[in-house]
């Protein structure tokens, strides 16, 4: 457990994203695969709640892709971070696609412990892996839903076929992503993340799979959830504290 669940967060891993952080919204970088996958995560997310009107924040938000197209759906969307640069990237760029997006530099928790329960919709992509303490980051996403709000997630499954998907495949065969992004050690089984949001207070309503086939290279929701996979949660009435 973080010992401070207030800096729930790795130096590290944020450096990394800052030093990137002007290729962000370039199709062609190591981001391509985050706006190849863009639209099958919006449209799931879109689908399961209606995003228009819903109070949405997004929790690690990086250089805004997610929540811009979110904001564009008809969604009022705060974005939250860590990653300075990221953010600088994400405001310029929401300023040139004329779309409404409240970004801000703070942690999950410290944003839940100002903001309870004020949200209709929390999503969370792609970095439970890239924190000390997951266990605490959902529970901060607990917390900032409304009860009955929606809470998503997106992560990596711990598995050998993971490891080579997602590590060998993506990052050395194929070069999807630069060597190093991902930590095998972080990824988390369904079980866990059932375990955890449970903790929390939330119900786990479904489970999709997000699937790259090399040959046509092009990514697919399925069932299949052994490496890339999505959560959605819905908070139960009162939902669960915040962890100490």
């Amino acid at each position: 457990m973080n010992p401070n669940p207030q800096l729930n967060i790795d130096p590290a891993e944020v450096a990394k994203f800052n030093q990137s952080a002007m290729r962000w919204w370039d199709p062609n970088s190591e981001y391509k695969p985050l706006h190849d996958i863009n639209p099958l995560r919006l449209d799931y997310i879109d689908q399961r709640v209606g995003l228009t009107g819903k109070q949405v924040v997004d929790v690690g938000c990086g250089g805004g892709i997610l929540a811009e197209s979110m904001a564009a759906r008809g969604a009022e969307v705060t974005g939250i971070d860590m990653a300075d640069s990221a953010l600088s990237v994400a405001r310029l760029h929401a300023l040139e696609s004329r779309v409404k997006v409240d970004y801000r530099r703070i942690t999950a928790e410290e944003f839940a412990a100002q903001n309870p329960a004020a949200f209709d919709v929390v999503t969370c992509m792609e970095l439970l892996e890239h924190v000390p303490d997951p266990a605490s980051l959902i529970a901060a996403c607990a917390a900032l839903a409304k009860p009955g709000g929606q809470v998503f997630f997106s992560t990596l499954n711990r598995n050998p076929k993971a490891y080579a998907f997602a590590v060998l495949g993506a990052e050395y065969l194929l070069k999807l992503l630069p060597r190093g992004t991902h930590d095998y050690a972080k990824f988390i089984r369904p079980a866990e993340l059932a375990r955890w949001t449970r903790h929390a207070g939330l119900h786990l309503d479904h489970l999709a799979g997000l699937s790259y086939n090399p040959l046509t290279k092009h990514y697919q929701l399925n069932d299949d959830v052994s490496v890339n996979y999505l959560a959605h949660t819905v908070k139960e009435n009162g939902g669960g504290p915040l962890r100490p």
